[in-house]
């Protein structure tokens, strides 16, 4: 299958600072792939490569086109949605429709319509009334009433209150996301959208250093809770990190660094040794950040 998206070995340097280093992904129909990494990482770097908002060194591929030579075809089939929306305060909504409809040849006006009647936002409300929430909701509904086949995320909830953030998910998945269509989300904060990506991506200081499906990512790395009598034994065995509360130690261990659940110099299972479970990708991004920190 060819990908919707393919970047090899992207890097940008702004002056001395080399803010993306040898970068590749590859995002195909039906993927959900979560670009995350602390502040400061080159996740949005990495994204306005892929939008050709910069220039760049390396191969970047989007629906067949060169950001940088087709970037007007490309975006036909593209949308995206920053981490700040940028609508001017005077606009009333219905004019945000009647101007995208303007100039966007792919806006089904219909279809943002129905979008905002599931909120409370007023078709002759101006964007100066609206809150936050309310303003990345219409920006949401001119997105997504766009038959797009890639849909860029950049921090897209930033600042909105949880409520307002699962809101928006749930409109992402209902109302734009199917089989033939791709997303790229960007987030510091992976634990609010881990239950949507289909495969995930960190990246640490320019640098990709975990791309896979999430299910293999899951199978991948084991969370081990072990009791205070155990953690000697537990913590010889080198866990990614450890995190210890009212009496109990959680550790993250990496198989790709073991065999069959146990250490290369150990014997001795994990199972043996305590309660075994199936980490959250917060957890193993907490612990895979910090291993390379290390």
């Amino acid at each position: 299958m060819t990908p919707l998206i393919s970047v090899q070995n992207l890097a940008k340097k702004y002056r001395d600072k080399q803010v993306v280093d040898g970068v590749s992904l590859s995002v195909s129909a039906g993927q959900i792939l979560g670009l995350v990494g602390p502040n400061g990482a080159g996740k949005t770097t990495c994204l306005q490569a892929i939008l050709g908002l910069i220039d760049y060194q390396g191969e970047v591929d989007v629906l067949g086109f060169n950001p940088k030579k087709s970037r007007e075809k490309m975006l036909q089939e593209v949308a995206y949605i920053a981490d700040v929306a940028v609508l001017p305060k005077w606009l009333k909504v219905s004019q945000a429709l009647s101007y995208m409809a303007d100039v966007h040849p792919k806006f089904n006006h219909q279809q943002a319509e129905t979008f905002l009647a599931k909120t409370n936002i007023e078709l002759s409300a101006c964007v100066k009334s609206l809150s936050k929430g309310m303003v990345t909701q219409l920006h949401l509904a001119l997105i997504l009433a766009i038959d797009a086949k890639v849909l860029i995320l950049d921090e897209p909830t930033l600042g909105l209150d949880i409520l307002t953030r699962r809101q928006f998910y749930n409109h992402l998945l209902e109302d734009f996301y199917d089989e033939d269509k791709c997303i790229v989300v960007t987030t510091h904060q992976i634990e609010e959208i881990e239950h949507i990506l289909t495969d995930v991506a960190f990246i640490q200081e320019g640098k990709v250093v975990l791309a896979d499906n999430v299910d293999s990512v899951r199978e991948r790395f084991k969370l081990l809770t072990v009791a205070n009598d155990q953690l000697a034994q537990a913590q010889s065995l080198k866990p990614l990190y450890a995190n210890s509360l009212m009496g109990l130690t959680s550790m993250l261990f990496d198989s790709a660094n073991s065999s069959k659940g146990t250490d290369h110099n150990h014997s001795q299972p994990l199972h043996e040794l305590g309660q075994l479970s199936v980490p959250s990708l917060a957890d193993i991004f907490v612990g895979v950040m910090n291993k390379e920190a290390c």
